[in-house]
């Protein structure tokens, strides 16, 4: 199951109402945090979660309503007596971004790696998950986030019997291990059927519509994407910034399939998004105005 809190739904400036772009998703006891705006703090204790399973922080960019809350957060951590190590996911430069904002958090009691992302797209493995970092375009370097949990296949009672294989081996060879008893080798696709639909959640956002995006978003379970501007009169304004409207999130939706849409970064003029979701749902009808706090539960489909 994968538990999913899109924590500041604004772009450029926190509102009273708004805090700055911070996603946040949990699976079995680790979270993945999805860039760390101002206010992601607060929006983390107003949604009753804790910072301490925070293993793993990816930035989409470098601009400030994406990063300023992390020095604080990192402040945070370290006064909490936190030891365990941080990764760090994001552009080329992340590393030199990082320690430039550590100027007021010098001193940490704990270590921090960096995995900065190599090309347009890199795929990394992190506790139990996969996820995948792919370009688009904004006008700075920035990538879009898809993460992915897949699902072996159904254990095979009877080919195990058929096969003779031992019953204590049974639940290591479902869990993928390849083992060896008595010059006999036993491997997981003995007793596994074909995989099963996993889980699959995309996160984009500071970007035009895009191909890698399309790709990217197929088929996910929840599609997060920018919806910058509402009004259909800042279309001119969305490409000359590099940003997005309701209707071109819509349509790559369509095209990606999704099974849900969500809309985030919204610009801070756009007060009440849900006054342009018309335009959206007659598009693709299972979208979503996102707000701060909005969460979901995923789980894996029953059979």
């Amino acid at each position: 199951m994968l538990d999913i809190c899109l924590l500041g739904s604004g772009g450029m400036m926190p509102l009273p109402y708004r805090w700055l772009t911070s996603l946040m998703v949990r699976y079995n006891g680790s979270s993945l945090l999805i860039d760390c705006g101002e206010g992601t703090q607060i929006a983390l204790k107003e949604k009753g979660w804790s910072f301490k399973p925070i293993d793993v922080i990816c930035f989409t960019h470098f601009h400030g309503d994406h990063i300023s809350g992390l020095p604080g957060l990192l402040l945070t951590m370290g006064n909490a007596d936190r030891r365990e190590p941080l990764t760090l996911i994001g552009p080329k430069g992340l590393e030199r971004v990082v320690n430039a904002l550590r100027v007021i958090a010098p001193e940490l009691p704990f270590e921090i790696r960096f995995l900065e992302i190599q090309g347009a797209e890199q795929e990394f493995a992190l506790n139990g998950y996969r996820l995948k970092a792919f370009r688009v375009n904004h006008n700075v370097l920035c990538y879009g986030y898809t993460l992915e949990l897949d699902r072996i296949g159904r254990f095979d009672v009877e080919r195990a019997r058929e096969q003779n294989i031992p019953m204590k081996l049974w639940n290591r060879l479902q869990k993928g291990e390849t083992l060896e008893e008595d010059g006999r080798v036993f491997t997981p696709d003995m007793v596994l059927g074909p995989p099963r639909k996993g889980l699959k959640v995309t996160y984009t956002t500071d970007t035009r519509p895009t191909e890698s995006i399309v790709a990217n978003a197929g088929y996910s379970d929840l599609f997060i994407c920018e919806g910058m501007y509402g009004e259909p009169e800042k279309q001119a304004k969305a490409v000359e910034y590099k940003h997005m409207t309701f209707r071109e999130a819509a349509l790559m939706a369509q095209k990606a399939r999704v099974k849900e849409l969500w809309l985030t970064h919204y610009s801070p003029s756009l007060v009440k998004p849900e006054d342009y979701m018309k335009q959206v749902t007659d598009i693709f009808p299972n979208a979503k105005p996102g707000k701060d706090r909005k969460s979901i539960e995923l789980d894996f489909e029953d059979e």
